[in-house]
């Protein structure tokens, strides 16, 4: 029987050697020393070595029937075991060949092995025909469970290296799911696939594939959350699998910045029994409940010692430091006060969850139920008709968001009106008390986590934004490349913590300062922001201050505190403050913001500003309307100076027109080599350039003599234009009149009174 090996890259076989004398059952590669393992149905293991060209360098003889696996202690590489059909599991180690001990204990053949990765348990596992599995102590050399449930041989074991998980697959076509710290079977799954053969999982993630007789499955274990909490302080407690750590970002070995990994040290807590799936602490952080499938334990935050432990289906905090509540069964939930009994509530529906903070809150089927922790026997305060997943509070206790699937809703929490209703000993309404709470708002936001600090509500969405909610309005403190999970805000720090899968802690800052100044504006306490909170923020958040004060209508005082240029033109210009507009666009030198300056000059009646931005801003055409709405000759002079230079001749045109300067027009239209409208116009208003303007017509059409040539010269054929010279005798006549009444001009902002000298004719 041979072994075949190929390049993994190209697929290309590379090597074929005689292994063993009977059928191969399996194959196990060292993840260190270049050696392969080789189980044979003749009763051997042999040891080969690819840095040798695949030469055989030990072979391992013992079994007294097939030897069925072969797999490497992942804890000590030099050690590995083997199981057979002699119903034994052997371990060996690479200095001998004869085995180190043999396990024994099962009643038939052993058809699979594998080791425990995770933690410090010497545990082994093994499948055999028998249709058990056994977990071994390769320690004590002792079976410390026997795991039964299979119809049939077990085909292939695995302890899960990422959950608590074990797993085992059958020739009864079935895969169960055990508790690795119970030994508790969790589920049994069922494809339809015939018998099951082998087990593979993904490295890093809860992805597990089966190979069966017709085909094969991926599954996915388990839910793809991160289990973690963070204190004010800034302390992290969270797990991984089943084990539990610390860190402490007042720890960080660098300089924190936006959004890099923050290197912090770690401290071992210890293993929890069973896999967590909560972690929290409670209202002033000094206790920490774990929570696992059907259990809680109380730890104290700092020494992580045991406060208080028992069973539950879901576990929340109250709203006093040793309150909380547990979820006994779908319809009881047993309440606690200083970590002692305090009462039992029996649900008139199926609770799905509960959630936790200043109320008690029940999410039923279609809708949710808030209960006051005091008066869970006068019934719900409120009822309302949403599943949401998750329930956050803020501190006061004031402000609510129910986070549902699709959107999250903001409510305002009127306890003085619940209070009232409550001391009035009236039977509180099947829909509680309508005034409890305030519908502020609904945002179309998909959230996956939240928190609240003050009256501003953080969060992370779908599209991997962090974004905070305040006062009507979203905005966006970060983009996250990957998924991340948030633990929460750090007052001291002014930072937005978050960690993703692999413990990789990242922060965004976040001046508290700047937070506590949009409360204040939200409240309408304005004197107060002023005074007391705006000297605090600092000079680079102004602007970001400045733009919330914009959208919340305070346009003066967001004028008064931007440090943006460019927000500030925009405010100076809703605000219609000419003279800072106009320090604006003097400094950023922006013919747009001139012109838009120059425009609403132009509505005040400030002419002269108005001029002066409209030449910064190079608005011609707003000039024109300028200078020929007041009557400005000098003003349109200089225009068609200046339109000319800058090659609008159209504005240089109408300027020269209506200085009536029909020389000035005529050379417009030459210089834009506009040669036929310039004889045209010659013919009409000049007509003393009208042979200069058709030589120059005839000289620019060139080769095109035969055209030029229909094209007549007064000078040539004056017989064709027998008024000419009647029209240049008026000419004459009238450049030697001298006007019979001035044009004056009021300057006046308010109105202008014009003088027009009567129009001459021939």
């Amino acid at each position: 029987m041979c072994c075949r090996v190929y390049n993994f890259n190209t697929m290309e076989k590379v090597k074929v050697f005689e292994a063993h004398q009977d059928y191969i059952r399996a194959l196990a590669v060292h993840e260190q020393l270049p050696y392969v393992f080789s189980a044979s149905d003749d009763m051997t293991i042999k040891l080969w070595d690819w840095s040798k060209d695949w030469n055989n360098t030990m072979i391992f003889e013992g079994h007294t029937h097939y030897v069925m696996g072969v797999v490497f202690n992942p804890k000590d590489p030099n050690t590995f075991a083997t199981a057979s059909l002699d119903q034994t599991v052997k371990v060996w180690n690479l200095t001998s060949t004869m085995p180190n001990f043999t396990l024994e204990g099962h009643e038939k053949g052993v058809n699979c092995v594998e080791y425990y990765t995770g933690g410090d348990k010497p545990y082994l596992i093994s499948g055999s025909d028998d249709r058990t599995a056994r977990v071994w102590d390769y320690q004590t050399k002792s079976c410390i469970q026997t795991l039964t449930g299979h119809t049939h041989n077990i085909t292939c074991v695995m302890f899960h290296p990422n959950l608590p998980l074990i797993i085992t697959g059958s020739e009864d076509e079935s895969i169960n799911i055990w508790q690795t710290a119970t030994y508790r079977l969790e589920s049994t799954l069922d494809y339809g696939l015939e018998r099951v053969w082998t087990i593979a999982v993904q490295p890093g993630t809860n992805k597990v594939a089966f190979g069966c007789d017709k085909g094969s499955v991926v599954i996915k274990l388990g839910k793809d959350t991160f289990v973690s909490s963070m204190d004010q302080n800034g302390k992290i407690v969270l797990a991984q699998t089943t084990e539990i750590i610390q860190m402490n970002v007042k720890t960080a070995v660098d300089e924190i910045q936006d959004g890099e990994r923050i290197t912090l040290p770690t401290k071992d807590l210890g293993t929890a029994e069973n896999l967590p799936k909560k972690l929290e602490h409670n209202l002033n952080g000094q206790f920490i409940a774990l929570v696992s499938e059907g259990e809680y334990v109380i730890n104290t935050a700092l020494a992580w010692r045991p406060k208080s432990f028992g069973q539950c289906l879901e576990f929340v905090w109250g709203n006093e430091a040793g309150g909380y509540a547990v979820l006994e069964n779908r319809r009881t939930i047993k309440l606690f006060k200083n970590f002692k009994p305090k009462s039992t509530l029996q649900l008139p529906v199926e609770a799905e969850t509960i959630f936790g903070g200043p109320l008690l809150c029940v999410r039923a089927e279609d809708s949710v139920h808030f209960y006051d922790w005091d008066a869970v026997d006068r019934g719900p305060i409120r009822k309302i008709a949403a599943s949401p997943k998750t329930v956050y509070w803020n501190e006061n206790a004031e402000l609510c968001c129910l986070a549902c699937d699709t959107s999250f809703f903001l409510l305002r929490f009127n306890r003085e009106a619940v209070q009232e209703a409550l001391d009035s000993g009236a039977e509180l309404a099947e829909d509680g008390i309508e005034d409890a709470f305030e519908l502020l708002e609904e945002v179309d936001e998909r959230l996956r986590q939240g928190a609240w600090i003050g009256d501003c509500f953080l969060f992370t969405n779908r599209s991997q934004r962090l974004n905070y909610y305040i006062g009507g309005e979203t905005y966006t403190l970060a983009v996250l490349d990957r998924p991340m999970y948030l633990l929460g805000y750090v007052p001291k720090e002014n930072r937005v913590f978050l960690v993703d899968k692999e413990r990789n802690v990242v922060s965004y800052q976040l001046f508290l300062s700047v937070i506590e100044y949009q409360t204040a504006i939200v409240r309408g306490d304005l004197e107060g922001a002023q005074l007391h909170i705006l000297p605090r923020v600092p000079d680079s958040h102004r602007s970001k201050i400045a733009r919330f004060l914009d959208a919340q209508g305070h346009k003066k005082i967001a004028l008064e505190v931007s440090t943006d240029d460019e927000h500030i033109f925009e405010l100076a210009i809703q605000l219609k403050n000419l003279d800072i507009a106009q320090e604006i666009a003097q400094r950023a030198k922006s013919p747009a913001k001139w012109k838009l300056l120059g425009d609403l000059a132009i509505q005040h009646c400030r002419f002269e500003q108005a001029a002066q931005a409209l030449k910064q801003g190079q608005d011609f055409n707003g000039l024109v309307l300028l200078y020929s709405s007041t009557n400005d000759q000098q003003g349109l002079v200089e225009l068609a100076q200046m339109a000319q230079e800058k090659g609008k001749h159209n504005v240089a045109f109408m300027a020269h027109y209506l200085t009536n300067n029909m020389e000035g027009c005529l050379n417009v239209l030459m210089h834009s080599h506009r040669m036929p409208q310039a004889a045209l116009f010659a013919r009409s208003y000049c007509p003393q350039f009208v042979s200069p303007a058709v030589h120059q017509w005839k000289k620019e059409l060139g080769t095109t003599t035969k055209i030029a040539t229909c094209i007549a010269d007064p000078a040539e054929f004056p017989n064709l234009f027998p008024e000419l010279q009647a029209q240049l005798q008026t000419t004459d006549e009238l450049e030697n009149l001298e006007p019979t009444h001035e044009m004056e001009v009021a300057d006046s902002d308010t109105e202008a009174v014009v003088a027009a000298t009567p129009e001459a004719g021939p």
